[in-house]
C-alpha cells in the first residue's frame, strides 16, 4: 500500500534531474547493482562520486566501466572501506574529511543480507546488524559536520523486510545467540538502520542544525545482495523470482535512493521507494511507513546503545 505519489502517477524518474555539476555524492556499496546504477546516474548528470567499499580491485574495475561510458573526466575516486570494521570506517571517514571539501549526500547503500550461518564482524556484532547499521552509524556521525556545513543530507536505504519478524530491536541479545534466523536478523537490521534515520532527524530539528535525512527502499531488484552465503533454498527462490516479471533492473532499483540525494521538496518523515504490487517495483514515490518504526522511546535506546557499541558520541 501506497500514499498517493506525488511524484505523478509515473513516479520519480531520473529524467527529472537538472545537472548536477558542481554536487558531490559520497555513496557506499558501488561495485554492483543499485550502488553502482545511482553512481551512474548522478555521474551522467556532471556530479562528482567519491565511492566508498570494501573491494579495490571491484572498485578500480567499477570506475573503468565508468570512465568508458562517461569518459576519463568523469569525476568518480575510490576510498576503501570495510562497514564491518569500525577502524576501517574511521580511517575511511578521516580520508574523506581530507579529501573532500563538500558532501551535498552521503548515501547509505551498503549492505549484507540472508547470512545463514552466524557470522560476526571483526568488533563482535552480528554480521548483519554490524554491517548495515553499526558502520553507517559511525560513518554518518564521523562525516555529519561536514555534511553540515554544506546543508546536504544523508539517504538510508532500508528495505521492506524491515516489516518482518519483530516489529521492535531485540535489545536483550542483539547479537541473535539465542534462535538465530537470517531473514529475522536481516530485518532487525534494516529496522535499526530506519529507527536510526528517523531519530537522527528529530535531533537535528531540536539542535537547529541543517541537514535533511530520507529513507528508502530499492523494491526487488537484481543484485549481488542475496549472494554465496544465503542458503541453498534461499538461493533458488531468489534466482526463480529474480526471473520473473515481479523483480525490477538494478537500475530502476537506484532511483529512490538517486531521488532522496537529489530532488527537493521531499518530506523527511517518511519513506520512498517502488509502490506498485507488493512495492516489488512501479512508480517511485511515498510507501505507507509502518508506525514502530517512529518509536521515541525504541530509539533513544537505541542511539545510545549504538553510540556505546561504537565509542561514538555525536555532537547533536
Amino acid at each position: 500500500m501506497s500514499e498517493k505519489n506525488t511524484c505523478g502517477s509515473k513516479g520519480w524518474t531520473p529524467e527529472q534531474l537538472d545537472s548536477l555539476a558542481g554536487k558531490t555524492y559520497v555513496i557506499t556499496g558501488t561495485t554492483s547493482g543499485a550502488g553502482f546504477e545511482a553512481t551512474r546516474i548522478l555521474l551522467s548528470k556532471g556530479a562528482k562520486v567519491v565511492i566508498l567499499n570494501r573491494n579495490t580491485d571491484k572498485s578500480v574495475a567499477a570506475i573503468a566501466r565508468l570512465k568508458q561510458e562517461f569518459g576519463s573526466h568523469a569525476d568518480v575516486t575510490f576510498i576503501r572501506m570495510d562497514l564491518a570494521v569500525l577502524d576501517s570506517v574511521r580511517e575511511a571517514a578521516t580520508e574523506v574529511l581530507e579529501k573532500v571539501p563538500a558532501i551535498d549526500a552521503l548515501i547509505c547503500n551498503a549492505a549484507i543480507a540472508q547470512v545463514a550461518k552466524r557470522e560476526f564482524t571483526v568488533d563482535g556484532f552480528e554480521s548483519q546488524l554490524g554491517v548495515n547499521h553499526y558502520g553507517h552509524f559511525l560513518l554518518c556521525g564521523l562525516l555529519f559536520q561536514r555534511i553540515e556545513e554544506s546543508k546536504g543530507r544523508i539517504v538510508v536505504v532500508a528495505s521492506e523486510g524491515y516489516k518482518l519478524g519483530l516489529k521492535t530491536i531485540k535489545f536483550d541479545d542483539m547479537n541473535w545467540d539465542h534462535d538465530y534466523n537470517p531473514n529475522s536478523a536481516y530485518s532487525q537490521s534494516k529496522l535499526a538502520q530506519m529507527i536510526f534515520a528517523y531519530e537522527l532527524q528529530h535531533r537535528i530539528e531540536e539542535a537547529d542544525k541543517h541537514v535533511k535525512v530520507y529513507v528508502c527502499h530499492p523494491g526487488a531488484s537484481k543484485t549481488s545482495l542475496i549472494n554465496e552465503k544465503a542458503g541453498f533454498m534461499t538461493r533458488m527462490t531468489w534466482a526463480l523470482m529474480a526471473a520473473s516479471p515481479l523483480v525490477q533492473s538494478a537500475e530502476k532499483g537506484s532511483y529512490p535512493e538517486v531521488m532522496c540525494a537529489t530532488e527537493d521538496h521531499l518530506k523527511q518523515r517518511a519513506y520512498y521507494g517502488p509502490t506498485g504490487l507488493m512495492n516489488f517495483g512501479g512508480p517511485v514515490g511515498a510507501c505507507k511507513l509502518e508506525p514502530f518504526a517512529l518509536d521515541r522511546d525504541v530509539a533513544a535506546k537505541l542511539w545510545t546503545r549504538s553510540e556505546k557499541e561504537t565509542s561514538l558520541s555525536w555532537s547533536l
